[in-house]
């Protein structure tokens, strides 16, 4: 079963791959079938002819016959018996001598006769009247001239088709007459013309499969040519070309083909040289601003660090230039990323270690930005570790980009970092999650293009550069693995990181769902607390007050979305009662998580920075 499997599947691959043995064989089919039907036709005619010619030679054959019986029945003597007389007549027709075998212009025959007479009355007959059919007596005795083909066994050896033909006589009275002229000559001669028909198909078959292999080699040989040139003009060889010959079609198409290959490939080294002449720019134009910025930047940093003797508007002025300062610097930092991934030069310093780590130094780095906004960060990562191949300051920045941008576009709602491993399917996943603005249908692959924007009179809150997910996602491809991103209008964005755990294997399935699970929610009380944040000892210790907006939670199953758990939770770091936000009450609305709800049990503070941190390498890419 294997082997027939295998053949089948070489055969297939062969008949998918071989234009000339597809066109070979269809034009063998299509010609076996002409062949066919053209034999069945003509065979058909000839054998309609045979035995038109047999009956015409058995109809004047049986005139013969029954005149001589009557002249014999006639001329004999009264004492014979009836018997006697009717094997007599039988004799007169037999050339051999009471074989009952005669011969004439239909061909060798045999008779039978058979009459009514004796006393009592009954039928007296000679020859083989049993190989006469009944049906073809019943017409015969109805003073008709039949005849009837049927199969009939010869004592002498004879056994197949023949042709029996019956008559009444005109002068005596009951009697019948049959002669029976077997088919062995007409059959030998239809075997022969089948024979001959086969075999001349065959030929046939064979001459035209043989031409048309011949035909379709001049088609399919510069075809394959075509297709071999192409092939390697693909693999980057711009100097390939096709053999032209002659002044056919085939020369036409060889000659269209290699202006096609020329014009591209003096597209493609333009390309090239202007690709290469922009990376080198940009690589030096980043290098060579470097040297002034940071000029500049000591400057900036010893007029801020005097800020407190200077006027105040010289003192804003001078926490906005660093600030600015900050600003250039992440986006020279990123031209640069961006100019190592144009030129292919990107390198991953790939280490085994817990990404977990990864996404809590990410959280650490955003911390101020969603203190400043009021934003809190709902963190859902295993409580085992979930050991991967990564290069870890390229997945931190990864993450720092996606919780960045999400901080931004939060419109002040909880942002969800959720994290899970499957190692069956060499895969762990990593969403980031916001219940702000959203994404528009189309936008979830623009988001990633370079300085795209969605509105660009939005304010970045993180002074991002703009180029932060386009190095995400070539990061991410770097790490042979995917960034994707879903949005839905005022529902929120999310987006996924998919990396492999382990290097060289196969990406299977995400363990985390990109969409979230939407649901709907009541409506919010009215009258609503101060917003604070709340620590829910595990031990049931009384709740105490914590100054930070991010809060860890214990790992939830991976379809639960914290951010929606919790009917009644409130923003932590809002200015105003949540049930102040026109969005909570609307149908499929999101509510804010927090610390209160059962669901959240062993959620802990993270400590927060003193400082704020310096905000490098971290942007948006959407609205």
């Amino acid at each position: 079963m294997a082997w027939f499997q295998a053949v089948g599947t070489a055969l297939g691959h062969l008949w998918r791959r071989s234009l000339q043995l597809r066109v070979i064989v269809s034009t063998l089919t299509l010609s076996l079938i002409v062949i066919t039907i053209l034999g069945v036709v003509l065979t058909g005619q000839i054998t309609d002819r045979l035995l038109e010619a047999k009956i015409n030679a058995a109809v004047e054959e049986m005139d013969r016959a029954r005149s001589t019986i009557e002249n014999k029945m006639s001329g004999f003597q009264s004492g014979n018996s009836q018997e006697q007389q009717l094997a007599d007549a039988r004799a007169a027709l037999s050339s051999r001598g009471g074989t009952g075998q005669s011969s004439g212009a239909a061909g060798s025959f045999d008779s039978a006769l058979a009459m009514v007479g004796g006393t009592p009355p009954h039928e007296i007959a000679v020859g083989p009247l049993s190989e006469v059919p009944q049906e073809l007596r019943r017409f015969v005795q109805r003073n008709q001239v039949s005849y009837q083909f049927t199969t009939v066994a010869d004592p002498d050896g004879y056994r197949g088709r023949a042709l029996v033909i019956g008559s009444p006589s005109a002068e005596v009275a009951t009697l019948e007459i049959y002669l029976i002229f077997p088919l062995a000559s007409e059959e030998s001669s239809l075997s022969l013309m089948r024979g001959t028909m086969l075999i001349g198909g065959v030929v046939l078959l064979v001459l035209l499969a043989a031409i048309t292999a011949l035909v379709t080699r001049q088609v399919v040989l510069p075809i394959r040519s075509a297709a071999r040139i192409a092939g390697r003009f693909a693999d980057g060889r711009l100097k390939e070309r096709m053999l032209v010959r002659g002044e056919d079609d085939m020369a036409r198409l060889a000659q269209a083909f290699n202006e096609m290959a020329e014009s591209l490939s003096n597209q493609i080294t333009q390309l090239e040289e202007f690709g290469n002449l922009q990376r080198r720019f940009t690589s030096d134009v980043s290098h060579e601003l470097r040297t002034p910025l940071t000029t500049v930047r000591m400057a900036a940093d010893l007029i801020h660090g005097s800020s407190d003797d200077l006027d105040p508007a010289l003192a804003r002025s001078s926490e906005l230039l660093v600030n600015e300062l900050d600003r250039f610097e992440g986006l020279l930092n990123d031209l640069l990323e961006i100019s190592r991934h144009d030129a292919g030069v990107a390198e991953l310093q790939v280490e085994s270690l817990d990404v977990r780590m990864c996404a809590r130094a990410a959280i650490s780095t955003v911390r101020h930005l969603a203190r400043d906004a009021g934003v809190e960060v709902v963190i859902d990562l295993p409580e085992e570790p979930v050991v991967a191949e990564v290069d870890p300051r390229r997945v931190e920045r990864v993450l720092r980009n996606l919780l960045a941008n999400a901080i931004d576009h939060s419109e002040g709602k909880p942002v969800l970092i959720r994290m899970r491993g499957d190692a069956e399917a060499n895969a762990v996943a990593t969403v980031v999650r916001d219940q702000g603005v959203g994404l528009r249908p189309g936008e979830e692959k623009l988001v990633f293009n370079r300085f795209w924007r969605s509105d660009p009179s939005r304010v970045r809150r993180s002074g991002g550069t703009g180029l932060g997910l386009s190095i995400s996602v070539e990061d991410a491809n770097l790490h042979e693995g995917r960034l994707e991103a879903w949005g839905d209008p005022g529902v929120g964005a999310s987006f996924r990181l998919l990396l492999p755990m382990v290097r060289g294997r196969k990406l299977g399935q995400s363990p985390l769902a990109l969409e979230p699970m939407l649901r709907k929610v009541p409506a919010l009380p009215e009258a609503e607390p101060e917003p604070t944040i709340v620590d829910v000892e595990p031990s049931g210790a009384e709740p105490t007050e914590a100054p930070s907006s991010v809060v860890e939670m214990e790992a939830e199953p991976a379809d639960v979305d914290p951010a929606v758990a919790d009917p009644t939770a409130v923003v932590p770091g809002a200015a105003e009662p949540q049930d102040t936000d026109p969005s909570a009450n609307e149908p499929g609305s999101e509510p804010p998580a927090a610390g209160t709800h059962p669901a959240t049990n062993g959620r802990h503070p993270l400590p927060a920075d003193a400082d704020k941190p310096t905000p490098t390498e971290t942007g948006d890419g959407k609205s």
